[in-house]
């Protein structure tokens, strides 16, 4: 289905969305039309990722030993089977392991049942959730056993079992989690118990049926792409703590990314399954798709058509650092930032300067934010000093961007955390109220719980009914995960068995507050 986007996108510079982070390929054997697939995937080079004539291969995702290898763990069927593409329902989760990024990987062992596998690492080990259960190793190589996440709604309406869900970690030890409708779930420790944080999803509010996301954290912010397959669009979100998240215009991917160096370019129908292998700030170095020639339900046993498993390497963000001490403000004079030296990245000499922006991202996608005023030495690192005005920060933002090309024409792209900005923060989340007639009248009891990463200070708590005030309070200080029973007194007297629309709102100064609505029942008559 066609998506119309928005008039705005036309006006993004090169580097103003994620899809101009995708690079060409490098060849990692000979493009060959002795291959499967039709004609739209032909020629092509089999040795990236990972692909066999007798298997489909579907939603995979790699990280990098201790042993220096890069190890894949994605989930296969048999391209005979009587299902065809259909028959994923009983795909099995491999190990799969190569001595380069790019490939080829080849099969080291099988883990389990499964599909749609996601590895992430916990201090209780590597974790590889797929759809309705997980297997945990100490060790890459295994052995691993399987277990079950306990999916604590808290009220909240969600679709709890057999869904993707996409991890990150967390500065304290503790991790989130976005679910595939979109709501965010935080774990003290990202191993047995998940608790559901959002009311709503955390999606771009437009017209789309999303899945499969992918979150990834590096040193600077939480990342989010959610893909719209029915319209074939995918979108890009960013956050300071995982669940809260603000979407960046343009598209994250489409169809047409994969391109070789040479030019050739495999005209994949569908990319899915989007995952990122990060380097050791967490930065996204390649993108890992899921693609299939065909639509899936042409896919069929022994025939031309199958799916693999491919990866693309993505223009990696420079090490940049706001210098500044005070806030950005609108009238701040100058912002100062140190952009780092890396092994085949000189600042000195690779930099286009006349290219470069920075400021907020809403200013700089577009060709706007500060200009460069000057530069300074810093050892082999380099500091760029930039005119203040037209940076279009403002309170909601907690990162700034730089954005221009490298002096070979290629994109530079950087983020970098603003100062006076705190990224981590307390969360304080509650239940719907449970009510008690007493001779002294209507009582409600709220339980509230901080699902941050840091204590929280005395906050308020108002509970409504049809948006009157009903009764209001504060929550003491809590620690990340301790919850407390507040005691209201309300201000009215409802109808004992009512069925009543109850409104819990959470305050704390300097952080997002809580709205959480549910239909309660009062208790009945005492009689009965």
């Amino acid at each position: 289905m066609d998506r119309s986007r928005p008039a705005e996108w036309d006006n993004l510079v090169f580097g103003g969305q994620f899809k101009d982070r995708f690079e060409p390929v490098p060849l990692r054997g000979e493009l060959t039309r002795d291959a499967w697939g039709g004609d739209n995937v032909l020629p092509r080079d089999v040795l990236n990722g990972i692909e066999d004539p007798k298997w489909s291969y579907w939603g995979g995702n790699a990280v990098v030993g201790e042993d220096g290898k890069y190890h894949l763990y994605v989930c296969r069927w048999p391209e005979n089977a009587e299902k065809g593409h259909f028959d994923y329902h009983n795909s099995v989760v491999i190990h799969a392991v190569a001595d380069h990024p790019l490939g080829p990987y080849e099969y080291q062992d099988t883990i389990g049942h499964g599909h749609n596998p996601t590895l992430y690492k916990t201090d209780k080990g590597y974790v590889i959730y797929c759809v309705g259960k997980f297997y945990y190793s100490k060790n890459l190589n295994g052995p691993w056993k399987h277990n079950a996440f306990d999916f604590h709604k808290r009220e909240r309406w969600c679709v709890q079992r057999r869904v993707n869900f996409t991890f990150a970690p967390r500065e304290d030890g503790s991790y989130t989690a976005i679910s595939r409708r979109g709501r965010a779930w935080v774990s003290p420790d990202g191993f047995k118990d998940w608790y559901l944080v959002s009311a709503e999803s955390v999606y771009p509010k437009v017209e789309g049926i999303f899945e499969d996301p992918l979150m990834w954290k590096d040193h600077v912010q939480y990342h989010l792409i959610a893909n719209d397959w029915k319209g074939r669009i995918a979108y890009y979100m960013r956050s300071k703590d995982g669940i809260h998240w603000v979407t960046e215009p343009g598209e994250a991917y489409a169809p047409g990314i994969d391109r070789y160096e040479d030019g050739t370019a495999p005209d994949w129908y569908k990319y899915e399954r989007i995952r990122v292998l990060q380097d050791d700030y967490g930065r996204a170095m390649q993108a890992h798709f899921a693609v299939i020639d065909s639509d899936k339900h042409s896919d069929l046993p022994n025939d031309r058509h199958s799916s693999k498993h491919i990866i693309i390497p993505l223009t990696v963000e420079r090490l940049i650092e706001v210098l500044n001490k005070q806030a950005i403000a609108a009238d701040t004079k100058e912002i100062r930032v140190r952009i780092k030296a890396e092994d085949g990245f000189d600042p000195h000499r690779d930099i286009n300067f006349d290219s470069l922006r920075f400021g907020s991202s809403q200013e700089v996608n577009f060709g706007r934010g500060n200009r460069l005023l000057s530069t300074q030495k810093a050892g082999r690192d380099l500091i760029l000093v930039f005119d203040g005005q037209g940076n279009g920060i403002t309170a909601e933002n907690f990162a700034g961007k730089l954005l221009g090309k490298t002096s070979q024409g290629k994109l530079l792209i950087g983020w970098a955390r603003l100062p006076g900005v705190s990224f981590s923060e307390p969360m304080l989340s509650s239940l719907s109220p449970k009510f008690e007639y007493t001779d002294e009248g209507l009582e409600a009891y709220v339980e509230v719980q901080n699902f941050g990463q840091t204590a929280s200070r005395e906050s308020s708590v108002t509970v409504l009914v049809d948006d009157e005030l009903l009764a209001s309070g504060s929550v003491r200080p809590l620690e990340p995960f301790e919850k407390s029973m507040v005691r209201l007194i309300c201000s009215q007297r409802l109808p004992r068995g009512s069925k009543q629309s109850v409104t819990v709102r959470l305050g704390s100064e300097g952080v997002p507050g809580e709205t959480f609505t549910k239909s309660v029942v009062l208790p009945g008559d005492k009689s009965k």
